[in-house]
């Protein structure tokens, strides 16, 4: 008999206690860490959503009262002991903080309150009792800062750290160095872009499968897929679950039915969640690469998806769009609205919105007059 699974085997996003990309400071007293955090935040906030996390510290200080969003940063959660910034009594878990913090691109944490998925280590003598109480919260150490008149690693640290000889040892006080470590850190956790060639509409205004739609000597989703894989790292063809297609790229049958686009669109996300998808309609016969690398080149990390605004209405494009990973929950979130709409998703989220320098490249066709008119565009052409 096989094991008895209580949850679904399905793919989860790469997320630690508050959002993707978080670092704990802990080793040095709390006002230390607002004030290396707040150095931090100042910078990246120019860049990137950046969030803080921290508790209450009952201090008649004025300078323990500024405030993280006079800093920079988008978005701050401070726990209040008993009740929450956010003016619920009820107890946040990581369920709950991923919730609040899915748009951040940053979240720096008091690792004093409160665990992150990453840590940086402040050597401070201050606070070494307290460390040694820590060790267990210290799972992914990337970064070592030495305080004042520290000169040395603790003992019991190396010995906690097994890759210890690889970490990265600065001044506390050397915040260009700091700043350049984490920006490259930031850097490489960027995820992968996949390209998705949306093909399994039932194309009832056509009166034939549009993927099978020949414009280019070639079917019409296997020449939208070849113009993706040029510039992704992995390329793939939705289609509907009952629909078999024959082709030498990787499918992605619907999971979420009845859905059209936006079921394509999570349904891909749910077998990788942790990549930028670029969405293609197989329905774009005039689509060229020049018009894909433009929206790569501008594409932004930080928004929930990169897309064109349509040129025959004052609304953005979904089916020509990146989609970040961070666009997942607010799909699903949509979704338990009773919403279904891609392009409803975009109009009411963060995004970076293009003006194509080809509007002719997005047109789409979806009946076979419109398919006319492109054939003789094409011809002209030729």
């Amino acid at each position: 008999m096989k094991p008895h699974k209580k949850h679904a085997d399905i793919a989860r996003p790469d997320l630690g206690f508050f959002g993707r990309n978080e670092w704990s400071i802990v080793g040095t007293p709390c006002g230390n860490i607002k004030q290396l955090a707040f150095q931090l935040m100042e910078r990246f906030s120019q860049q990137y959503k950046v969030a803080y996390v921290d508790a209450d510290h009952a201090s008649s200080d004025a300078e323990d009262m500024i405030n993280a969003l006079a800093q920079g940063a988008t978005l701050e959660y401070t726990d209040k002991i008993s009740f929450h910034r956010f003016d619920t009594k009820l107890k946040f878990d990581s369920f709950q903080y991923r919730q609040w913090f899915n748009e951040m691109d940053l979240v720096l944490v008091n690792g004093n309150h409160f665990q992150a998925k990453r840590q940086i280590v402040v050597i401070d003598p201050k606070k070494e009792e307290s460390l040694k109480k820590r060790l267990s919260q210290l799972t992914d150490v990337q970064l070592i800062l030495l305080i004042d008149d520290a000169n040395e690693v603790y003992p019991f640290l190396k010995e906690h750290l097994p890759n210890y000889a690889k970490i990265p040892t600065l001044q506390y006080s050397e915040n260009e160095r700091i700043i350049q470590f984490l920006e490259s850190e930031l850097q490489k956790s960027l995820p992968p872009v996949y390209g998705l060639v949306l093909a399994g509409g039932e194309s009832r205004r056509m009166g034939q499968d549009k993927g099978l739609l020949n414009y280019h000597g070639k079917p019409q989703r296997e020449y939208m897929a070849d113009l993706l894989n040029e510039l992704c790292e992995k390329t793939f063809i939705s289609c509907r679950a009952d629909q078999q297609i024959e082709t030498k790229y990787s499918t992605l049958p619907d999971t979420f039915l009845n859905l059209g686009p936006f079921g394509a669109i999570l349904s891909a996300f749910q077998q990788y969640p942790n990549a930028v998808w670029l969405v293609v309609a197989c329905d774009l016969p005039l689509l060229d690469g020049a018009t894909l690398q433009q929206v790569l080149k501008n594409r932004n990390p930080s928004k929930i998806a990169t897309a064109f605004q349509s040129p025959t209405e004052q609304f953005p494009e979904p089916l020509i769009a990146i989609w970040e990973p961070k666009a997942y929950s607010v799909l699903l979130q949509f979704l338990g609205q009773g919403y279904s709409c891609p392009r409803k998703v975009l109009i009411n989220s963060d995004i970076e919105l293009l003006q194509a320098q080809n509007p002719e490249a997005l047109r789409n066709v979806n009946a076979p007059k419109e398919m006319e008119e492109v054939l003789e565009i094409m011809k002209l052409r030729n």
